[in-house]
């Protein structure tokens, strides 16, 4: 399971480059709007002791999304779109639940973030992409306090080692 997806398609997005580097960038953006809606259903369902995480998180997460629609701008290649819809990888009805999506998200982030930074071929990608892979990673070591998870970190976020 992943984070919120886009409600399935069988066409695959035209818009997105061919160019590996900036197909990572676009798959970043697109993980990013999920992630933003997702909140959206993180805030409904979380408790009052949260928003101000809530708050800072989608803050952080539409920052990030709109400095990498810039950045995709400025090459001349479009940003996806953010869907109709999307569909939520689990039940949200409490504010564990919430925490559990926040945490999902978080590391989903960090996954599209990994490979901006594995594709890049600029500095400023590469810079770009371990701060977006940092702030995420922090991000889920919030949420995974507010679960009692522990370790709330991990050697390498963003990947399966």
């Amino acid at each position: 399971m992943t984070s919120p997806q886009p409600t399935p398609s069988t066409t695959p997005d035209p818009d997105r480059p061919s160019d590996p580097a900036a197909a990572a960038l676009f798959d970043a953006v697109a993980a990013e709007h999920a992630a933003i809606y997702g909140y959206g259903m993180v805030s409904a369902h979380s408790s009052p002791d949260e928003n101000d995480l809530v708050s800072a998180a989608m803050a952080q997460h539409r920052e990030r999304r709109e400095a990498a629609i810039a950045m995709l701008a400025g090459r001349s290649a479009k940003a996806p779109l953010p869907a109709a819809g999307y569909q939520l990888p689990m039940p949200v009805t409490t504010p564990t639940d919430a925490a559990r999506l926040a945490v999902r998200m978080e590391d989903d982030c960090a996954m599209a973030w990994r490979a901006v930074i594995e594709q890049a071929t600029s500095e400023q990608d590469r810079a770009f992409g371990v701060t977006a892979l940092t702030e995420t990673a922090v991000m889920a070591a919030h949420w995974k306090q507010v679960l009692g998870i522990k370790p709330v970190t991990v050697a390498f976020p963003g990947g399966t080692e």
